[in-house]
């Protein structure tokens, strides 16, 4: 009847007092099964050893380690390497592992088999970063203590090979790069340096000393000018004053010897008739003894003298032929062409510099109009460039630092695995374990018979309390009434020995009544 309705844990409580044997012999049987089954088992020992993780003897501050990947990482990839097939084949041949099995089952069979035998776990409490244990079972205690020292050995090997791939993988790539680097850099100091050449004067930074030295120069152009000027003006000067001595010179040259020249002629003649214009100013005014008249006559009289003479000389000479050999120039006409000469040089090397500077002056302007492009120019190069040294001055710096990296390694100064306990001689098999057999055998007794009793009692159609008799009949129940006995009945005992029965005999005598009432009822009817 309990699958009909819900049941309470009262009906709980009655179903394990009736069906007490069924969970019983299932409880005490399958326990003795199991360890009896435990016995039959081949034993297997396990060996265990305890590996630290060491970290790094020199601070990180000082040299970085360039092995990033966190511990856990490195060890499943130290633990696929070293359980592969290439590495665990050469153990079970040298260690005679599953040797009464090599040849019949295949080779990746007895290799599942050691992969299935070694565990790696770590620390308790704690991560892989403190330690972890590794463990290799075998049905022979010195055999698992070998494999199990063996497989330690080449987790350690492996640890020291990966971490020293790592850091000369590191170099040799940071090497590489820095190689390009260093390329790229040589070709931005190239550009940098024919850039320089190409615009030498006009780079940033140097307009301030454009500006100076273009008034400067524009100073002493100005100064040349003005010297080219009063230069030219003197030579002007000096150049008359040759011709006018060189034209003495010929006319005294052309006069005979005694005579006065042309030139000198024409004065005196002059200087006459200014002496005869004063006598008649000074006659009309004063008498003919007055002192300044009687000194004019004389002065008259002695430039008459002296013209009279010349005319008599250049008469003279005119009768009689000339020499016509030619005399030297003057010494001071030699010494005046002489400076002409200089002059003229002086005025040359003025022009001259003149010219050259009118081209710097040229030139800064150029200069100085350029700047802008020079400098947007040169910032883009300068700009690369810097980006250039920089990466190589850090690339630099990373190689140095995965070198002294790397010579951490093969020192081993870096992290490294140290063996705590030394794979232990089992003295106990860890397999099979009777005591936990015999518990699960118990677990398993008790499950099936309390299964077997709920299967029972599910199939038990008795009706035993009240509910189950307002289950089945839909009426509610108005009285209860005691177990009674009639006379000439036989005695029924009450299946809970509760009184349970006369009840239920109530509701069946008054089921029938109802039925009887119904039927006649419906023979009325008829």
């Amino acid at each position: 009847m309990a699958a009909h309705r819900e049941l309470t844990p009262d009906d709980v409580l009655a179903i394990l007092r009736r069906r007490f044997w069924w969970i019983l012999v299932p409880s005490i049987i399958f326990p003795i099964a199991a360890y009896l089954f435990s016995m039959t088992l081949p034993y297997k020992y396990t060996s265990t050893t305890l590996v630290l993780v060491e970290q790094q003897k020199v601070p990180e501050s000082f040299v970085k380690s360039v092995v990033t990947d966190p511990l856990q990482t490195r060890l499943a990839t130290m633990q696929e390497q070293i359980l592969s097939r290439t590495r665990l084949q050469p153990i079970i041949e040298r260690f005679g592992l599953y040797k009464d099995d090599v040849g019949k089952v295949p080779m990746e069979d007895l290799v599942d088999r050691v992969r299935k035998a070694i565990s790696v776990a770590p620390v308790r409490g704690a991560d892989f970063g403190v330690g972890f244990y590794i463990s290799f079972t075998a049905d022979n205690p010195r055999l698992a203590q070998q494999v199990c020292a063996e497989i330690t050995s080449m987790f350690m090997e492996e640890n020291l090979k990966i971490r020293e791939q790592h850091a000369q993988g590191a170099v040799d790539f940071l090497a590489n790069q820095l190689d390009d680097a260093q390329r790229r850099l040589n070709e931005q100091d190239a550009k940098l340096a024919e850039f320089k050449k190409k615009y030498m004067g006009q780079l940033p930074g140097q307009e301030q000393n454009n500006l100076a030295l273009l008034n400067t120069y524009n100073s002493q152009l100005e100064a040349v000018t003005q010297q080219l000027s009063r230069g030219q003006q003197d030579r002007a000067f000096l150049a008359s004053a040759i011709a006018q001595q060189a034209e003495a010179w010929k006319s005294q040259q052309a006069t005979p010897q005694g005579a006065l020249p042309t030139t000198a002629v024409t004065n005196l003649q002059k200087d006459i008739d200014t002496a005869q214009q004063n006598l008649v100013e000074l006659q009309s005014r004063y008498t003919d003894d007055y002192p300044d008249i009687i000194k004019t006559k004389h002065q008259i009289a002695e430039l008459q003298k002296k013209l009279d003479e010349s005319k008599k000389v250049t008469q003279t000479a005119s009768a009689t032929p000339t020499d016509t050999k030619a005399r030297p120039e003057p010494k001071e006409l030699q010494n005046l062409r002489l400076q002409l000469r200089f002059m003229d040089d002086s005025l040359r090397e003025k022009a001259q510099q003149q010219a050259r500077l009118a081209a710097l002056i040229r030139d800064y302007q150029a200069k100085l109009q350029m700047s802008p492009a020079v400098e947007e120019q040169f910032k883009a190069l300068t700009r690369d460039h810097d980006t250039s040294l920089t990466a190589y001055q850090s690339l630099l710096a990373k190689k140095n630092d995965s070198e002294m990296a790397t010579d951490l390694e093969r020192r081993q100064q870096g992290e490294q695995f140290r063996v705590m306990d030394p794979p232990n001689l089992p003295e106990k098999p860890t397999f099979p374990n009777k005591p936990l057999f015999a518990g699960g055998g118990l677990a398993i007794g008790l499950a099936v018979g309390i299964g077997f009793a709920f299967l029972f009692e599910m199939r038990d159609k008795s009706i035993r309390t009240e509910r189950d008799v307002e289950f089945y009949l839909q009426l509610p129940t108005l009285a209860l009434m005691p177990w009674v006995l009639q006379p000439g009945t036989p005695a029924v005992a009450s299946p809970n020995g509760d009184g349970r029965a006369s009840r239920l005999m109530f509701w069946k005598r008054k089921k029938a009544g109802q039925k009887a009432e119904a039927e006649k009822a419906q023979a009325v009817g008829a």
